[in-house]
């Protein structure tokens, strides 16, 4: 995509959420879209929950205690915060501020507890809900990976079932059965919604075209 041949964007940037049942391709989704899109960028969360084998601090999750978690939610530090399966997750107001305050688009990986939070707070957000291709799909990729015990799998797709039943309220709905097909719509989501109006730089408008 050629930044050059885009209109000029106010200094605002555009917060996009995704969310979708565990195991359905969302973090390999935004890992790509993130590589794809200029100018996006992904606001580490934080969690209590122990680093899986391969996460990095500061880059997948910015790990923290408990103690630390409740610490910054009592000072009102989260845009959203959740607690699943038994692990606290939390997205820093100040982190995504700072982006979109620089022109940054922001993506963020949030799970269907913090999008009604950030509902009321961000009203120019923009919802996309991730579904898998069937629940007998989504059995396989958490079978697949061999992350989870049983039981942990067994809870995943009850939950689930729930979390799809909220698919409604979202903007985009994107089924990831073929990832490439799943991640040129999500490039084409953004890219339309950087066309809007209400994102143009009017004073680059008015200069560009001499319409003073």
């Amino acid at each position: 995509m050629n930044e050059s041949c885009m209109l000029q964007r106010n200094n605002k940037g555009r917060l996009y959420i995704l969310s979708a049942p565990s195991g359905t391709g969302k973090t390999t989704l935004c890992t790509s879209l993130l590589e794809l899109v200029p100018n996006l960028k992904e606001s580490v969360s934080f969690t209590t929950r122990k680093p899986r084998v391969g996460e990095i601090q500061d880059m997948d999750y910015t790990f923290i205690s408990v103690e630390e978690f409740k610490l910054m939610l009592s000072g009102g530090q989260f845009i959203e915060w959740a607690e699943v399966f038994g692990n606290y997750y939390g997205t820093s107001f100040k982190r995504i501020e700072d982006i979109l305050a620089s022109g940054g688009d922001v993506l963020l990986d949030i799970d269907i507890q913090g999008v009604r939070q950030i509902k009321a707070k961000h009203t120019d957000a923009v919802f996309i809900f991730i579904l898998p291709p069937s629940m007998e799909t989504l059995e396989q990729r958490l079978r697949g990976r061999g992350k989870d015990s049983e039981e942990d799998i067994i809870k995943r797709l009850h939950v689930a079932k729930k979390e799809i039943m909220e698919c409604v309220f979202y903007d985009y709905i994107i089924v990831n059965d073929l990832l490439d097909h799943a991640l040129n719509q999500l490039q084409s989501i953004i890219i339309s919604n950087r066309l809007r109006t209400d994102g143009i730089d009017y004073q680059w408008l008015e200069n560009h075209f001499d319409i003073h």
